[in-house]
């Protein structure tokens, strides 16, 4: 059952921009007082294989720009976008899964909290020059994006979440970013995966997990593409995070407020 909610959970707040590392701590505090890093970095797969198969027509298209076409303008936008937080998620990796500060409610309360706010004030705040599509994005804005995936290593930021608003400020609208933030998101988790199997122990806990794990991923991915094809709907209508802001406002205050009362 716990599987089945984590995976539920992963797979759903994983692209709606709420904070999939935020729900998924709650979730373990509540089911075993404590934070199983490796676990919720594994079913990170589910929701990989997602993006992959909803978005297999826009990367065949990526691919032919490069091979054929000889146009690298976007393979290198979002190379510059997952750069940051590829780089210093690999050699933090060990610190953020064991340091306190990244397994703490308070911790995902506050940043649950503060980007909630930033949602909620984002229509009024000053936007770069328009851009309508992804391969015209300034290589600058790219890498702007990608520092502000950065923050996303704080549980309770939000990947989805905190390059949707860079991207809404560098000029796109809130369709358009949560494309492009759902690519570049893509070349961070293959490398993820990629460096679990290499790893002996990560291999050893996987198959020692392996049916938890499954149950996890399937979840995950069947609720990853239906919470992509409703976030992207959803924005090509509304253009506006408001109503998520408002969410997370009220999680952080539910969850400060549980972690108060338990002290």
């Amino acid at each position: 059952m716990e599987s089945l909610v984590l995976g539920l959970t992963q797979g759903l707040t994983e692209f709606i921009p709420v904070s999939s590392s935020g729900h998924l701590e709650v979730l373990q505090h509540i089911f075993s007082g404590a934070s199983d890093h490796l676990f919720l970095e594994f079913i990170n797969i589910g929701t990989l294989l997602a993006l992959l198969i909803f978005f297999r027509r826009k990367i065949w298209g990526i691919l032919q720009d490069i091979f054929v076409k000889k146009n690298y303008n976007l393979a290198i936008n979002l190379i510059l976008t997952s750069i940051p937080a590829g780089a210093i998620g690999f050699l933090l990796s060990d610190f953020i899964g064991t340091h306190p500060f990244f397994g703490s409610l308070y911790t995902v309360s506050i940043s649950v909290g503060l980007v909630g706010i930033v949602m909620i004030i984002l229509d009024k705040l000053p936007t770069l020059r328009p851009v309508k599509k992804m391969e015209k994005l300034p290589k600058t804005r790219a890498l702007a994006i990608g520092l502000a995936q950065v923050l996303a290593l704080i549980p309770g930021v939000s990947r989805s979440g905190s390059t949707i608003i860079a991207g809404r400020i560098a000029g796109f609208n809130s369709k358009l970013a949560a494309e492009y933030s759902f690519l570049a998101s893509i070349p961070i988790m293959l490398g993820v995966t990629l460096k679990m199997f290499l790893k002996s122990s990560d291999r050893a806990y996987f198959f020692d997990n392996l049916p938890t794990l499954l149950l996890s991923n399937l979840v995950a991915f069947v609720a990853g593409l239906l919470a992509i094809r409703f976030l992207l709907k959803y924005l090509a209508k509304k253009d506006s995070l408001k109503v998520f802001g408002w969410y997370r406002v009220l999680l952080a205050s539910v969850i400060l407020i549980a972690v108060l009362i338990e002290i």
